[in-house]
């Protein structure tokens, strides 16, 4: 097996994704287009066996064909990191502590890839920034993937563009080959602090917009909503980390429209569900999937508030879901500081 530690990827080098979820099951579908090998770990003994008989994951992305024959699937952790050099990891952010707890096997020496596009709640911190304190792993040795890309779209093999970032080019370049196909085109970037939290912002503002259209506020006013929010943004992660970079190019702007306007966007929906009246218990409880949003508006409103950056739109959306106002009167007010 090649090793992780040398200075750049080799092609012979092994990728597995961690997570059982829709996005990790459409990155599998990514990897398997190009790789002979892909290691895959989730929970679930009855998904596994279930994906082995039928190829399909039973519980999300299930129109998506997978080659099993290129899998090794497995629900141990240890098994999976022990095997592989490159580890894509898709857990949600609120339960990724608590399944590397079950590590026993080091991640020193592996190369890290997040797709997770949240925060850590138990540390405040994105992705990236938790593998590098919590398991000292170089920041060269860490990357992440963003969109903007829909795993439903991936399913139906829709052309889609995905940004690989790394400090280090040759990891993002060797991560960028393995799941470029005919459908998924992809770019590559060193803005690994901006991208992320990029991919967590974006979220946050889906939620706001999904509120909006919960209270019947129309498309035009939409427009206007996401684009106060990329000036939001682009305030935000200059504030934590200011670096040159084009906010206009499709890890930040655009991951956030598809984000913020389709219908498939799991964040929107559960901001139109408190839009229309349900509570977050509620909304969370109908809801088969995890809307990272949630977790990151916490975070988020804690990051502004040490860094004294102006985010109306977070403001808007944290008071609705941590401190139980009432959305109408919340977003109404917001309505007139947007522009």
């Amino acid at each position: 097996m090649a090793s992780a530690n040398n200075d750049s990827m080799n092609k012979d080098s092994k990728v597995a994704v961690f997570g059982g979820g829709s996005w990790a099951t459409a990155i599998v579908k990514m990897l398997s287009e190009n790789l002979d090998n892909v290691g895959w770990y989730m929970r679930s003994t009855h998904a596994i066996q279930h994906i082995k008989k039928s190829k399909h994951n039973p519980n999300y992305l299930s129109s998506a064909e997978l080659n099993t024959e290129k899998l090794f699937l497995s629900n141990d952790m240890n098994e999976v990191v022990k095997n592989y050099d490159c580890l894509i990891f898709v857990i949600p952010s609120a339960f990724l502590k608590s399944e590397l707890d079950k590590l026993t096997e080091s991640l020193r020496g592996k190369i890290i890839f997040s797709a997770i596009k949240g925060i850590v709640p138990e540390t405040g911190n994105i992705v990236g920034e938790f593998f590098f304190e919590e398991y000292k792993i170089p920041h060269e040795d860490i990357g992440v993937i963003t969109g903007p890309c829909h795993a439903e779209e991936v399913a139906m093999e829709r052309l889609s563009y995905l940004t690989v970032v790394c400090r280090d080019e040759s990891k993002a370049k060797f991560l960028s080959n393995c799941i470029k196909s005919h459908y998924i085109r992809t770019k590559i970037s060193d803005d690994i602090i901006g991208t992320e939290y990029a991919a967590v912002l974006k979220n946050i503002y889906a939620i706001a917009a999904g509120i909006f259209h919960g209270l019947g506020y129309g498309d035009n006013f939409q427009s206007v909503l996401m684009s106060n929010a990329i000036r939001e943004m682009k305030r935000f992660i200059r504030k934590v980390h200011r670096m040159k970079r084009n906010i206009n190019n499709s890890a930040y702007l655009g991951d956030l429209l598809v984000t913020g306007y389709s219908t498939f966007s799991r964040n929107r929906m559960f901001g139109n569900m408190i839009g229309k009246g349900y509570t977050v218990k509620s909304a969370k409880l109908e809801m088969s999937m995890i809307a990272e949003g949630y977790y990151a508006t916490k975070s988020a409103y804690e990051i502004k508030e040490g860094n004294g950056v102006k985010t109306p739109i977070i403001d808007a959306v944290y008071n609705v879901l941590y401190l139980r106002k009432e959305p109408k009167k919340i977003f109404q007010k917001l309505t007139t500081k947007l522009s």
